[in-house]
């Protein structure tokens, strides 16, 4: 997969929503842990529009009939880290510090393909598992949620990835630094930029990777998936853990 591919899947994105985008969320939990959790806000002050049934959020993943054990333990260790950051949005007066959690999240090869797809490509490598330690501010927390306009600066952060490749060879290694920035309106975010930073990575996946972030980071093309994720974090995956955040 060349990196013209990978340029020309982003440009369909931009029109298609996640279209190219999918490259990057296969190889970063950035996305997934800190893109949907990091920056949001609650009250749904519009109506929203339909859902695309043929859209592959940044968020989505195994239904739970599906799920291996290793993949439930897995989901049950990110909950604390759902929980507290829920809480920081959605009930910041009973937050008592800073955020700081550790998160782990892996893709089966067929859900990076399926991602992919609407870019008419296919996943070239394995499995992927992801780690990230997400930091988030408590006063910065509440501003988004309460104040009229707020921009969220995070601090750089950095996610670790290990890519299976299916030819036998030992899996890739690869990490990636980024410094999101997030703008809140009346507690929803309306806009988003992920900002990618230094990458350290295989010759083959940092050459398609490269391609990715720059191009996003020049047109900013997960814009509107990110900002749809975020806002569907804090609103209904959020309620999903109500009972836990709310105490």
């Amino acid at each position: 997969m060349s990196s013209t591919t990978i340029v020309n899947a982003f440009a369909e994105g931009r029109n298609s929503q996640p279209a190219g985008a999918a490259l990057l969320r296969a190889s970063s939990v950035a996305l997934l842990a800190l893109a949907s959790v990091l920056t949001s806000s609650a009250a749904q002050a519009q109506e929203k529009p339909a859902p695309d049934k043929d859209a592959t959020s940044i968020t989505s993943g195994t239904p739970e009939a599906e799920l291996t054990p290793e993949e439930k333990a897995e989901r049950d260790a990110r909950k604390s880290c759902k929980v507290a950051i829920c809480k920081g949005f959605r009930k910041p007066e009973a937050v008592a510090s800073d955020i700081s959690c550790s998160v782990l999240k892996s893709w089966r090869k067929a859900q990076l393909d399926k991602m992919v797809s609407k870019a008419k490509v296919s996943w070239p490598w394995g499995a992927v598992s992801c780690t990230a330690d997400i930091k988030l501010g408590r006063e910065m927390l509440a501003k988004a949620m309460s104040e009229p306009k707020f921009e969220m600066t995070l601090e750089t952060h950095n996610v670790a990835c290990t890519i299976a490749n299916d030819d036998g060879k030992e899996p890739s290694k690869i990490s990636i630094a980024f410094a999101p920035k997030v703008t809140f309106e009346n507690g929803k975010a309306t806009k988003a930029k992920i900002n990618w930073g230094k990458l350290e990575a295989p010759t083959l996946v940092k050459g398609v990777m490269w391609t990715a972030t720059g191009t996003d980071n020049t047109f900013n093309v997960l814009e509107s998936t990110l900002v749809k994720d975020i806002n569907n974090f804090v609103s209904t995956k959020c309620d999903e853990v109500k009972d836990d955040w709310s105490k």
